[in-house]
């Protein structure tokens, strides 16, 4: 596939090339703008609050996209879809690390390898974390808890 370089005449470049954007950023941008709708959006709407210049068929993209990774949900309106986001950025980061896992044969080996990378803060929020999921969900009014159990998480509430 041909992609513009920024040149037209080998190698005189007419203006600055832009910066690639890191692995998940459009993604991310996307589910922020999302996120901020308040409700079920359309891709014309996310296009038109993102920051930058993308044309149409790249939100729709991205979007198809979350929806395969189920980040995001869609539901047909007339002849196109709005779509709700079914995840924050943290929820699409454990979907990125459970499909690395996933394609992994030796996934103890991976996890062992992880976990040894870890901090000691965050070993021991993961510590923590597996502690309440072997004790089961903590059921509230809004749900299970999904905070962190961090030793930082002094903003968490009591409870």
């Amino acid at each position: 596939m041909n992609r513009p370089t920024g040149t037209d005449d080998g190698g005189a470049q007419d203006g600055p090339r832009l910066p690639r954007r890191g692995q998940g950023q459009l993604e991310s941008q996307v589910l922020t703008v999302l996120r901020s709708a308040g409700g079920p959006a359309t891709a014309g709407w996310v296009q038109e609050h993102l920051d930058g210049d993308l044309a149409y068929t790249t939100v729709i993209t991205i979007l198809s996209r979350l929806y395969a990774k189920k980040a995001v949900t869609r539901t047909r309106q007339g002849r196109s879809y709005v779509w709700t986001p079914a995840s924050d950025e943290a929820g699409l980061a454990a979907l990125r690390m459970r499909r690395v896992l996933d394609g992994e044969r030796d996934r103890g080996a991976v996890l062992a390898r992880f976990v040894s990378a870890l901090s000691p803060g965050d070993e021991a929020s993961l510590r923590a974390l597996l502690a309440r999921a072997a004790e089961g969900p903590d059921e509230g009014p809004d749900g299970p808890d999904t905070g962190s159990a961090g030793p930082d998480d002094s903003a968490a509430p009591e409870g």
